[in-house]
């Protein structure tokens, strides 16, 4: 229980009280009372306020912290004229409050009583009128100030006062039936003041809104009675379209529900009437019917049919009401949704599959060749089931259409969603159904959305998938990839078998090495290796304009682009392997062109090459210019974004001490590769001409371009020797040429991945001498001849041969 203590300075002032009880009053209290008329104290106490601000005329009750503000509160109770001053504070915590803190303009109030309660004090003050801070005599509590009063004057005669009276009357009569809440605070007012009053109704009118405080604060502060009055009725008609809006609001959903309850009643009745008649069927009995149809249809193998008879049997018994019924219905609602032995038929023409293929995607002869075979192999042998394609290749490459473009060959649905990310094996497994929301997964997902048993689904971005502590997905899709296993394949959430076998899976990834290997053994590999810039260009004329300036709601001739212009896109804004920057930068032109059309109103807008940075800004790449110089080799290195030529760079620094030091953001495995090339050439001295106290005095120092850029790898073994090798031998390689291959301690080169990116970025900067691995030949002879035309490649087997080359 809570202590409380009630002490009364003086009662409330109140109309019909004064008369009768004036004189007890006066004989129990020997507090003298106070009215407006009264001469107001020189100086005043302050007390906060936090919420809104409180207005002349009005009676408040005020909590306040006992521990803070007791002091100030035994100040106001000693005075002989119990005042005090109220001011909106502009922060919301008041513990330290200071000057500046306040607002300027407050309400000059008086202390009726005080109840005290714990940690806290409840003052009951009456607002009298408006005061400024003119000073403040302290900056801690008790907080003191010298106010300036603005006392009310009289507007009886003021004509012009009169008309914004009744607009204010009229608004708050339309106010109350909105809000009964209203009719209290009016009875209340007009028990204390006349509504003909402007500065009082002003006040009142104010404080009946639910404005924020920085507009109750506006309204406190404007003395002039007018202006005073245009922003109060601005407030009460904000006020008035809320509540009307409220009310219709509430009058929508009241007449929505009534419409709702009566629709059920007269649909429980007829559902009644119905079956009094025999002409209609409870909800249960109609679902079971409804499930009994989807199974006529369907070639349901026998334990899951048995399955599908058990819960059916189950659902029959159950209270429809009850939660197990919901979670029976959905079940069974996936169960007879699936497409059990409803196969789509292929359609294997090798003729309209190469044309499809050719129309969809330009360039890729060796991919294309590589479908087209596997196509007629499934020809021959009647049917393409139990097949997983992996499509790999860099970013914008085509892999996704070209599985679309396989789906739309054999004349299958055709699925797509991303496993990159996931690390959930629920998402590929399905949820138990002992979970709340519990739901199959993505498989059987795509197995009801195609409506049938043998779709083409790609899993996209397989390479990007991870693991939790929720579980491994990529060991989950080791039973689904898997022609012997998939078979059978047991979802949790169905916890019935469905065949997936005649699925045809293709996925996507850019790089190899981040796949598991058991999942990556599963899979039948097709490189897509980057384009030419000869192949940008025509996927830009045949494909990428014609689709952007669809999009952009233009046509050809409005905005033509000639082979000038496309070449110079790819070459300065687009060099990645794929084409998704080429397609972006048409996107950017036909946009800015679209936007020109219609400002100038000319017929079309002509891209040049001289105004071409005008669209696309300065260019992103410049001309790749392989460093010459004694000591710099150049490289060729493979990224998931395509290939790139690569710089490498040796100095001797210094002659003081023997060293070796590597620059470049270099990874382990290519820090090893710098080792070995660094420890091969000490100890083969002799046979390379080297002078034999280079390597015992020369501090060497080896880069490789751009340092901000991290690299990885074994490829660049024999270009790090040569690059040595030049500063050893104070020599310099004359001609273009660049060079890939792993080195071993012996001096044997090794073959290394990646070739085809290699030539094909090689090509881009022009450099059409290559050395390469001997056992890489292979590679290089299977690339298409468009690739190899022009490349003069040199295959070698150990780097003396590399260095018998160098200086040719």
């Amino acid at each position: 229980m809570n202590e409380e203590t009630e002490i009364t300075l003086d009662p409330i002032i109140d109309d019909e009280a004064t008369e009768n009880e004036s004189n007890t009053n006066e004989e129990s209290n020997n507090t003298e009372i106070i009215t407006v008329e009264d001469k107001f104290p020189e100086t005043l106490h302050i007390l906060p306020l936090t919420n809104r601000p409180f207005f002349p005329h009005q009676i408040i009750p005020l909590i306040i912290e006992k521990e803070l503000w007791e002091n100030t509160v035994k100040a106001i109770t000693n005075s002989p004229h119990n005042m005090l001053g109220l001011l909106l504070v502009k922060k919301s915590n008041i513990d330290n409050v200071k000057p500046d803190d306040f607002h300027k303009i407050g309400t000059v109030c008086r202390l009726h009583r005080i109840v005290q309660a714990d940690d806290k004090l409840q003052v009951v003050i009456e607002g009298l009128q408006r005061f400024r801070v003119t000073k403040w005599e302290t900056s801690e509590r008790p907080l003191i100030v010298t106010p300036k009063y603005y006392p009310e004057s009289d507007y009886e005669d003021v004509e012009e006062i009169k008309p914004y009276v009744l607009a204010v009357i009229n608004t708050i009569k339309e106010l109350l039936p909105l809000n009964p809440l209203y009719n209290e605070e009016l009875k209340i007012f007009l028990q204390r003041s006349s509504p003909e009053e402007p500065s009082p109704l002003a006040d009142f009118a104010a404080s009946l809104t639910t404005a924020n405080k920085s507009e109750l604060q506006s309204i406190l502060g404007t003395v002039n009675i007018l202006k005073r009055l245009e922003k109060v009725l601005i407030l009460l008609n904000k006020e008035l379209q809320q509540a009307q809006a409220q009310v219709e609001i509430r009058r929508q959903v009241e007449e929505k529900m009534e419409k709702n309850q009566r629709e059920f009643f007269l649909r429980e009745q007829l559902k009644v009437i119905q079956k009094e008649l025999g002409i209609e069927k409870d909800d249960r009995t109609a679902e079971i019917d409804k499930f009994s149809d989807r199974l006529k249809k369907l070639k349901v193998p026998k334990p899951a049919k048995k399955r599908i008879d058990d819960e059916l049997e189950k659902m029959s018994m159950l209270e429809m009401g009850s939660p197990e019924y919901a979670v029976t219905r959905n079940y069974l609602d996936w169960l007879t949704l699936l497409p059990w032995g409803k196969l789509s038929k292929d359609k294997l023409d090798i003729k309209r599959a190469r044309r499809t293929l050719n129309q969809d995607h330009e360039g890729l002869k060796d991919v294309k060749d590589r479908i087209i075979e596997f196509l007629a192999v499934g020809k021959l042998k009647g049917n393409i089931n139990g097949t997983i394609l992996l499509l790999v290749g860099p970013p914008g490459v085509g892999k996704t259409s070209i599985g679309r473009s396989i789906a739309e060959t054999v004349g299958r649905s055709f699925f797509r969603f991303s496993v990159g990310g996931i690390h959930d094996d629920a998402e590929i497994k399905g949820h138990r159904r002992t979970y709340i929301g519990a739901m199959p997964g993505k498989f059987i997902q795509a197995m009801k959305d195609v409506a049938y048993a043998n779709p083409v689904i790609m899993l996209d971005e397989i390479d990007k998938i991870s693991s939790s502590y929720r579980g491994d997905p990529a060991s989950a899709l080791l039973e689904v990839l898997d022609p012997e296993q998939n078979v059978d394949f047991l979802d949790h959430y169905l916890d019935v078998r469905f065949d997936l076998s005649k699925v045809l899976f293709i996925c996507t990834a850019n790089q190899l090495d981040t796949i598991p290997t058991a999942l990556l053994d599963r899979m039948e590999i097709i490189k897509l290796s980057g384009y030419l810039a000869s192949e940008k260009l025509q996927i830009a004329k045949r494909h990428l304009v014609k689709r952007q300036l669809k999009k952009s709601g233009l046509k050809l001739k409005q905005l033509p682009l000639s082979d000038e212009v496309l070449s110079r896109i790819i070459d300065e804004y687009a060099r990645e392997a794929g084409v998704r920057s080429l397609e972006k930068s048409i996107a950017t032109i036909a946009r800015k062109a679209a936007l020109k059309l219609l400002e100038d109103k000319k017929p079309s807008v002509k891209i040049t090459t001289d105004n071409l940075d005008k669209y696309l800004g300065k260019p992103l790449f410049e001309d790749e210019k392989s460093i010459k110089g004694i000591g710099v080799i150049t490289g060729l290195a493979w990224t998931p974004m395509g290939g790139v030529t690569l710089s490498i760079e040796a100095s001797k620094t210094h002659s003081y001490a023997r060293g070796f030091k590597l620059t470049g953001q270099l990874g382990d495995v290519m820090k090893e590769s710098a080792e070995i090339a660094y420890s091969y050439l000490m100890s083969q001295c002799e046979l390379f001409d080297i002078s034999q106290d280079f390597f015992e005095k020369a501090f060497i120092h080896l880069h490789v371009p751009a340092g901000a850029t991290p690299k990885d790898g074994p490829s660049a073994g024999i270009t790090m020797a040569s690059a040595l090798l030049s500063l050893a031998t104070n020599r310099e390689v004359k001609r273009k040429l660049a060079m890939t291959g792993e080195l071993t301690l012996t001096g044997l080169v090794l073959p290394v991945g990646g070739i085809r990116e290699k030539v094909i970025a090689a090509r881009r900067v022009k450099i059409y001498d290559l050395i390469l691995p001997k056992a890489n030949k292979r590679d290089f002879d299977d690339l298409p001849e468009y690739v190899r035309k022009g490349i003069n490649a040199k295959f070698v087997k150990k780097y003396q041969e590399v260095a018998d080359i160098l200086w040719d």
